[in-house]
Order: C-alpha cells, then sequence, then structure tokens
C-alpha cells in the first residue's frame, strides 16, 4: 500500500512518503527463477528469509522530490528496513547470534555486546549510512514503550543497526529518515512474502553498476539433514559491473554499461536467519560463509566497501536470562556442512534477487541508475545454456 503525506517542521513542502508492506510488491514483480535463471539448492515456499519461522520483516520506503539537490529537501531516495528473529517478540527472547566484518568500511552497531554475550536482544536495522543514530536511538525507544524492563529492572538496549551509502541518489545529508520511520518499519513488520529492490533501507542503493537493493532467498535442508531452513535477506550496494557473475557466468561484461564505477567502493549488509539449533560461534561460522555466496557474484570486498554480516537463530527459545541451568540443543559441528552450503547458496540468489526486482531510479540533481536489463541478461544467459524453464 501507499500512503502519507508528512509535513516537515522546517520546510514548507510536503514530502511524499512511500509505506510499502512487505507483500506488497513481492506478489507482482519476477523474481530471479522467475526469469529462468538457475540456482543450486532447493528454496523454502517463499524463498524469503520469513521461512524461518517467527521472522517479520518491515520497510518504510521513502521517496520524494526530484531535480537539483538542495541538502535538506531532497530528492528523497531512502528508508529502513527492520528484520525481527521472533517478530515481536523479539525484545523479550533474544536469540542466539554471530557476526562477521569481510571489510570494515561500514557499520553494525551493537556488535560488540553480540560477540561477548552471544545473543542479539532486538532486532535488526537497516538503513542508510548517515540515519544510522536515528534508527539506532528510535530502536531504544521503540524498545521502551513495546517491552518490559529485563531481568535487573532496567530498560536498556544495544541496537543492531547497520548501513549502506545512498549517497548517489538521496539527499543523505538531508537527514530525512526520523524516529517514527523506524517504528513504522518495526510495528508493520510482518511474516509471509517480502518486498524487494527498491524497498526500505534498498531504496537508493547500486549494485554491480545497476539498481540494487533489498534481497532474499531461503533454502530447506533435506530430512536426512535435519529439514532446517536457512534464510537470507541482503542490501546490496557493492560492486563493478565488469566482476558481475550470475549463475557462474561474466554477464557483466556482456550487459549494456551501467554507472561506470571503476573501483568497488559499497557496501553490502546480510543478515541471515535459521531454525536450527546453533550456538553462538556456530553461527559466526555461518556469518563467515556468507562471502563465498558474495564471490559466486563476483564481489571481490574492496577497500571502500563495508561488508558486514550477522546471523541468528530461532531455535532454543528461552536461552537468555538468567534464575537456572538452562538446556540448550546443538547441531554438532561436524553436521553443519548442509547449513554452511545453504547459506551461500541462499546469500547468493538474494543478491539477484534484489538486481531482478529494483526499477530504474532517477535521484539527486537527475543522476539516474538504469535496471539491469531482464532480456538482454536472458540473452546472455541462454547464450551458455544456464537459463531453465523459468520458476524452477
Amino acid at each position: 500500500m501507499f500512503f502519507a503525506h508528512k509535513k516537515l517542521a522546517s520546510l514548507s513542502v510536503l514530502v511524499f512518503v512511500v509505506l510499502v508492506a512487505t507483500s506488497a510488491l513481492a506478489q507482482n514483480d519476477p523474481r530471479a527463477r522467475d526469469l529462468g535463471i538457475s540456482f543450486d539448492g532447493a528454496p523454502g515456499p517463499l524463498n524469503a528469509i520469513t521461512d524461518v519461522a517467527g521472522v517479520e520483516v518491515g520497510f518504510t520506503t521513502l521517496i520524494s522530490g526530484s531535480g537539483k539537490l538542495v541538502v535538506g529537501q531532497g530528492p528523497v531516495r531512502t528508508g529502513v528496513t527492520a528484520v525481527l528473529p521472533r517478530g515481536k517478540k523479539s525484545i523479550n527472547d533474544p536469540v542466539f547470534a554471530g557476526w562477521y566484518s569481510l571489510n570494515g568500511n561500514g557499520e553494525m552497531t551493537g556488535t560488540t555486546w553480540v560477540e561477548e554475550s552471544g545473543f542479539l536482544e532486538g532486532p535488526v536495522m537497516i538503513t542508510n549510512t548517515h540515519s544510522v543514530g536515528v534508527v539506532r536511538d528510535a530502536v531504544i525507544k521503540w524498545r521502551f514503550e513495546h517491552g518490559a524492563a529485563d531481568l535487573s529492572g532496567y530498560w536498556w538496549s544495544l541496537p543492531v543497526v547497520a548501513e549502506t551509502w545512498d549517497g548517489e541518489l538521496n539527499d543523505i545529508n538531508g537527514f530525512h529518515v526520523k524516529p517514527e520511520d523506524a517504528f513504522h518499519a518495526l510495528d508493520s513488520a510482518v511474516g509471509g512474502p517480502v518486498a524487494e529492490g527498491n524497498v526500505g533501507g534498498g531504496t537508493g542503493m547500486i549494485c554491480n553498476g545497476f539498481k540494487g537493493g533489498t534481497g532474499t532467498a531461503s533454502r530447506k535442508l533435506s530430512a536426512k539433514d535435519g529439514g532446517y531452513n536457512v534464510g537470507a535477506l541482503v542490501q546490496c550496494n557493492y560492486g563493478v559491473q565488469e566482476q558481475l557473475r550470475i549463475a557462474g557466468i561474466a554477464v557483466g561484461r556482456e550487459l549494456p554499461s551501467g554507472i561506470p564505477h571503476k573501483d568497488d567502493t559499497g557496501s553490502i549488509i546480510v543478515v541471515v536467519a535459521t531454525d536450527a539449533p546453533l550456538l553462538p560461534s556456530q553461527l559466526k561460522r555461518l556469518a563467515r560463509r556468507v562471502p563465498l555466496g558474495l564471490g559466486r557474484m563476483g564481489s571481490y570486498s574492496g577497500d571502500g566497501s563495508g561488508d558486514i554480516f550477522i546471523a541468528f537463530s530461532t531455535a532454543n527459545p528461552g536461552a537468555w536470562g538468567g534464575g537456572r541451568v538452562k538446556q540448550i540443543a546443538m547441531v554438532p559441528n561436524d553436521d553443519m556442512n548442509p547449513l554452511f552450503l545453504a547459506t551461500v547458496q541462499a546469500v547468493e540468489e538474494s543478491v539477484v534477487n534484489a538486481l531482478i526486482a529494483a526499477k530504474s531510479m532517477k535521484g539527486i540533481n537527475d543522476f539516474e541508475v538504469d535496471a539491469i536489463p531482464h532480456a538482454e541478461l536472458q540473452q546472455v544467459l541462454k547464450k551458455y545454456n544456464r537459463l531453465v524453464e523459468p520458476g524452477k
């Protein structure tokens, strides 16, 4: 659904705010498999991070204005993404988690406590680089208003908020993301299909020279491997076209030219979810497999790229908190290989889904980024016998 005007206190203009429900674009826009792009592994029913039961995703998408950049007025092409591991219950029943930074030219707040405690206490939020602070503070306020004090009697929080840069399309120094935008992303989060492309924090992103943004995918393990689900959600804003690979083919060299970036100066945030019972150290191992999925896409994690990943497990409810000894289940390390492979596969497909779903966008100073051309991409893949029956 698309609605709402909000008036900026300091300006006599109306900013049209696009609030996109998570199911809104997911049912109508094509995804990578709809074009016949081939992937390894079996996806879950939704082929989304929400195939992990309990996970909810919400967005606020901010799009307004056109033409010349006037700092503080726009154009605006940005937003906020919220991933809640146990839905709205996330703040009362934290999950085991682990994180990993492949290249640190970026930000993900709250990870020092994730590393120390082994728990993710609340949602994972993703926005633009210069809105991390306002989103972080908003999550603390949201947590105070929606959850009880912890066992020590305090309403305290160290939120996990990550970012990628959208300053080529968005008035990033206009600080258009407000606390209410973070609130909306959290309050609107639901399970089910997940919108992709130009939504939420991914609204103004560029990936491999084409319009990037938000993407998701999942894998369902076989019964013999535990039948677990692994889902990924990405906010992709990295890469150069020349290095872009899809379905194992260097398609970037044969597609029409996108944005001529010479170096990989963007970033990517990846959230991995699973219902497999994993301990924090095992979840860090899962997060460390994310780069292998990005490597399939041609990423080399350039010096200017912030490539930061977090993984959590929805298993072991009630593990957080004191008062009694906890009984914890875990997958043996020797049995983790299928989870590693599922992570690599889900991350790869998530990035391709983001590229396929994204629409061409014109932003500040009429700077325009084209979407990856579907027909031309199909032609390249067909030439190398890498197309399958659509939907498979």
